[in-house]
């Protein structure tokens, strides 16, 4: 997918995009490689690889559940990496709120240079794991979204995630193909962090055999205070 069909491609979807708007990806493509010939942000570096699998995969969201991104919505986006989501969705929804937490402060340098680069206003960055921040009453159960692609599996994934959404808000995941394994592996822990299955929506990248699903969370009461628990337990003993 070049930049041109990547533009052509959301024409499709009604997604409207603009001049500027076309420019920020081109600056984002060029300094996410240049980036990364020093800090390991990304494999994949080739210009139509990137605007595929990267630019197009993080703007699903908004042609499966595009009544989630309201205008002015806060967002916070665990473990970015390069900005994926996020930075994609803040780009064609500029009044979106983002806040970006990653452990890696490599990670975060590069996003900070890339907001100033691009103009992008309302976007924090958060250095930390998932599971302090989760704890830190700035930011628990503070945001309408909380977005993740490519982090973990769905049990660890949502005592990462569901701390953060506010009751009545939405945690979606990014995920690869054929979820619904690691769904069924879930159900125990998304209750249990106050959530309830919402929709999983399965899609194909255009004019490619990349097969991605879309899970959406509702956030349905308030999480335990004792989740998330601290930093390498979810992994090490995940909600069962």
């Amino acid at each position: 997918m070049n930049p041109e069909e990547f533009v052509n491609e959301l024409n499709k979807h009604n997604i409207a995009i603009s001049e500027e708007q076309t420019k920020q990806f081109a600056q984002y493509f060029t300094l996410l490689v240049e980036t990364n010939k020093n800090v390991n942000l990304t494999r994949i570096t080739d210009q139509n690889e990137v605007y595929l699998k990267h630019f197009f995969d993080s703007i699903t969201p908004l042609i499966t559940v595009a009544s989630l991104f309201t205008e002015g919505a806060r967002i916070c986006d665990v473990g970015a990496g390069a900005g994926f989501p996020s930075i994609p969705l803040k780009i064609l929804c500029p009044d979106l709120k983002i806040t970006i937490v990653d452990s890696l402060a490599k990670r975060l340098t590069f996003l900070k240079n890339l907001s100033q680069e691009l103009g992008l206003s309302d976007v924090e960055l958060v250095h930390g794991r998932a599971e302090d921040v989760g704890q830190n009453q700035l930011y628990r159960e503070k945001f309408e979204i909380v977005t993740a692609r490519a982090v973990a599996n769905m049990t660890v994934l949502s005592e990462y995630c569901l701390p953060l959404v506010q009751t009545g808000g939405f945690f979606v995941a990014l995920k690869g193909p054929k979820a619904q394994e690691e769904l069924d592996d879930s159900q125990k822990a998304i209750q249990v962090l106050g959530g309830q299955l919402e929709s999983a929506k399965e899609l194909t990248l255009p004019d490619s055999d990349e097969e991605r699903s879309i899970v959406v969370v509702k956030k349905v009461k308030a999480t335990p205070k004792k989740y998330p628990r601290q930093a390498g337990m979810p992994r090490r003993k995940p909600i069962q």
